[in-house]
C-alpha cells in the first residue's frame, strides 16, 4: 500500500528508467577503443570477453564490500593489471565508458521523460540512485537529453563511492532534495540492492519494476516490495499528486 503523504521519489537507471538496446556496430566499436587504449595485441572481441571474465571478480568484490573502485583502480588492479599502469590511469575514465558502451546503447524505457515530466509537474521532487560504473556517461546524458533540470539530486556509486543497499548513498541522495525517508519511495528493478537497501533506509514504501523481457522476480519476505509495476508509467495512476498540491 503506497502512503498518501509521498514527496520524493527515487529512481534506479539501469533495468528501470533506461534499458539496454542491442547496436553490434557501437559495441564493436567500443571494444575496439577498449583494445587500442589499453594497448593489447588480442583481437578486441576475445580481449573485451576477457576482462568481462576478470570484472566478474571485481563486481563481487564491490557487491560484498557495497562499494565503486575509482576507475584508475578498477583498471589498473583488476582488469588490466599486467599492462602499463601510468597509460591505464591516463585512459581510465575513456576506458570506463567504452566498456559500458560495449554492453549497448542505453536508451530511456517507453514512456519514461514523458512520465518523469508528468511527476515533476504534480510537485514531486525525482532523484536518481545509480549504481554503475564511469563518472561521465550519467551527466553527458543528462545534458544531452536535456533531462537534468528534472532530477532535484543525481546519486552514482562511481561518484560517492558507495553502492547499494547501503543506506549511506540513500541518505546522500535524501538529503539533498531536502526530504525525509518516510516521505520517499524508491523505484528500482534489483530486489536484493534496490529494495532492501530503500527498506534499510527507512522509505515510506519501494516499488519494483518488472517489464515483461526481464528475468522474473524472485520475492522474499525481505526484498517484497510494497508495489509492482510492468511498464514505468503506471507511476502516475500511483501518484496522483504531491501532498502541496492536493
Amino acid at each position: 500500500m503506497i502512503k498518501k503523504n509521498i514527496r520524493a521519489l527515487f529512481l534506479d537507471l539501469g533495468g528501470t528508467f533506461r534499458i539496454v538496446t542491442p547496436d553490434e556496430k557501437y559495441t564493436d566499436a567500443a571494444k575496439r577503443l577498449i583494445a587500442e587504449l589499453v594497448g593489447t595485441d588480442m583481437e578486441p572481441r576475445a580481449y573485451y570477453d576477457f576482462i568481462m571474465e576478470r570484472y566478474e571478480g571485481y563486481r563481487a568484490w564491490a557487491l560484498k564490500y557495497m562499494c565503486e573502485a575509482p576507475e584508475d583502480m578498477l583498471w589498473t588492479r583488476w582488469l588490466a593489471p599486467e599492462y602499463d599502469h601510468k597509460r591505464l590511469a591516463k585512459h581510465a575514465v575513456e576506458l570506463t565508458y567504452a566498456l559500458r558502451r560495449a554492453k549497448g546503447r542505453r536508451v530511456v524505457v517507453e514512456g519514461g521523460v514523458d512520465t518523469l515530466k508528468t511527476l515533476v509537474a504534480r510537485g514531486y521532487k525525482v532523484g536518481i540512485i545509480s549504481d554503475l560504473i564511469g563518472t561521465v556517461e550519467i551527466d553527458e546524458w543528462l545534458d544531452e537529453e536535456k533531462l537534468r533540470p528534472y532530477f532535484c539530486t543525481v546519486q552514482q556509486s562511481s561518484v560517492t563511492l558507495l553502492r547499494k543497499p547501503h543506506p549511506a548513498i540513500y541518505l546522500l541522495a535524501l538529503r539533498e532534495a531536502g526530504v525525509r525517508p518516510e516521505e520517499s519511495v524508491f523505484v528500482g528493478d534489483n530486489l536484493e540492492r534496490d529494495i532492501i537497501g530503500a527498506k534499510a533506509t527507512g522509505f515510506g514504501a519501494t516499488i519494483a519494476v518488472d517489464y515483461p523481457d526481464a528475468a522474473p522476480l524472485k520475492l522474499t519476505p525481505e526484498n517484497r516490495p510494497d508495489g509492482i509495476i510492468r511498464s514505468f508509467g503506471e507511476l502516475l495512476a500511483a501518484f496522483p499528486g504531491a501532498p502541496e498540491m492536493n
